[in-house]
């Protein structure tokens, strides 16, 4: 891509100033429907230092209204952000529906230092661009618009460049000891950027080169590249897919469980104390090797997640575990991509998180009930696979339980909350009315299973009919997934 352009590609202050009136004011009115169309929009900003990129975003902001959109300088990872997968610091930043997020440099920023200055294997820095390209199609499939700009300068330009900086105090300091040696290795960094603008510029997210060696050049390329995308962004129609047809099951995951399943009261008093201390005891050795863990509970109205998850945590020291219960998005949580809320709870290294409910309400509830698309729900299994992949492959062990009860039990223990003026809190007429749709759940949890249930985050069905057995096997299954990765991580 690199190699194709022209630096030295020019345009007259009159034409600039000509094409730039027209452009203002129509990015204005972009700005707007955009907003009002609840588009999210993401533009970054690479390439060379001295490469002009505050230059070119203040210009292109010169015509918004300012609360619409904000900057985001994206600098090396802190301690604290080290402590969990790379990725979730840009989730965070994302733009909500409708807003407009500029990156001066973004998660391309350390994949080029690393690669070209050796600070991570080959293997580490190839496989960031696969992830690049997952998060961006993830977040273009929700409908956000992404345009990414490389700023290119040649190194004799770069070296005036930096000459120029130098001669006056108050932008000397711009230069540093990392530019210096960006630049001394211009001719690999050449390369790896030629490299990563190839691998990684796609149909939903495509780079565009700017020579910028003329400035008035490059805001009018970089203008107009906006303009482009957001007018087409406003003219696409959504997908549409129909909801697949009903088929008769002939087989669920369900069908081998057996329900009958029972503990004796006098083996579960001794074996939960025991088990709870092992847990506790892998709590401190998780801390001290920095492995986070993240168990998860789905399961049928009243299957007993609750006290499931206070017996696990029972005995747990509470500055290293957090319990995040999920009911429906509210707020802030509905203007982004639905994994947004779940990227600001995922596990440090070292630490416990546990989810009462999780991103799976998108393949169960909102399925069943309609709160999500079929294209939406259907794209859901693959969106899944790669967020748990993406922390399992940080260390993260994996816990998915689903919590299985009849029918039947059910109907037993919503009888007795009603009966029981100290659980009735329990019981309301959503999970009734969420009973009457036992087959549609049947069905989508059936799905959800064999779809997402993968080696390194695997299902277990908890048979939850006898509360004791369903508890201690939880335990019992938790205790053997943390050993292995301590061994695992003794081991390397």
């Amino acid at each position: 891509m690199l190699e194709t352009i022209d630096p030295d590609i020019k345009l007259d202050e009159d034409e600039y100033r000509r094409i730039h009136e027209k452009l203002d004011l129509r990015l204005t009115v972009l700005q707007q429907e955009i907003r009002k169309a609840g588009i999210p929009v993401i533009i970054i900003f690479e390439g060379w230092e001295a490469s002009g990129k505050g230059t070119a975003i203040g210009r292109l902001l010169q015509p918004l209204d300012p609360r619409g959109y904000r900057v985001q300088l994206v600098k090396l990872p802190s301690a604290e952000e080290r402590l969990r997968p790379p990725m979730r610091r840009f989730w965070l930043t994302l733009p909500a529906n409708g807003m407009i997020h500029i990156y001066d440099r973004s998660w391309y920023h350390q994949i080029l230092e690393d690669r070209v200055e050796k600070l991570v294997p080959k293997k580490q820095w190839q496989g960031a661009y696969e992830r690049l390209q997952v998060f961006e199609r993830q977040l273009a499939d929700d409908g956000a618009v992404i345009l990414k700009f490389w700023l290119h300068i040649t190194k004799s330009e770069q070296a005036k460049r930096f000459k120029a900086l130098a001669k006056d105090p108050a932008f000397a300091w711009k230069v540093g000891k990392e530019d210096k040696r960006q630049h001394r290795r211009y001719k690999k960094y050449y390369e790896a950027a030629e490299d990563m603008l190839t691998r990684t510029s796609t149909a939903h997210a495509p780079w565009t080169v700017a020579p910028s060696h003329d400035k008035h050049w490059a805001q009018v390329k970089i203008g107009e590249t906006v303009v482009s995308a957001l007018e087409a962004a406003l003219a696409r129609k959504p997908d549409k897919l129909p909801a697949p047809k009903r088929v008769a099951r002939r087989a669920s995951p369900f069908d081998k469980v057996d329900l009958n399943q029972k503990l004796a009261r006098k083996d579960y008093d001794r074996l939960l104390p025991e088990l709870q201390d092992d847990l506790r005891r892998l709590e401190h050795l998780i801390y001290v090797a920095r492995i986070p863990v993240m168990l998860l509970y789905e399961g049928w109205d009243a299957a007993g997640k609750g006290g499931n998850i206070r017996r696990l945590t029972r005995q747990l020291d509470p500055r290293g575990y957090e319990v995040v219960s999920i009911s429906a998005p509210t707020g802030e949580e509905k203007t982004h991509h639905y994994l947004w809320r779940f990227w600001r709870n995922v596990p440090k290294a070292g630490h416990i998180t546990i989810f009462d409910r999780s991103w799976y309400g998108r393949l169960l509830v909102e399925r069943v009930e309609g709160f999500a698309t079929p294209v939406e729900w259907q794209r859901a299994y693959q969106e899944i696979n790669e967020f748990e992949t993406e922390l399992a492959s940080f260390g993260t062990v994996i816990g998915k339980f689903w919590i299985h009860i009849s029918r039947a039990e059910q109907l037993r223990r919503f009888r007795q909350r009603e009966e029981l003026p100290y659980k009735r809190w329990k019981i309301t007429e959503e999970d009734w009315r969420n009973r009457k749709k036992w087959n549609d759940y049947y069905y989508a949890a059936s799905d959800m299973i064999e779809k997402t249930s993968t080696g390194h985050a695997p299902w277990t069905i908890i048979e939850g009919n006898d509360k004791l057995h369903a508890r201690v096997k939880t335990l019992k299954v938790t205790i053997a997934a943390i050993e292995r990765a301590l061994r695992k991580k003794n081991d390397d």
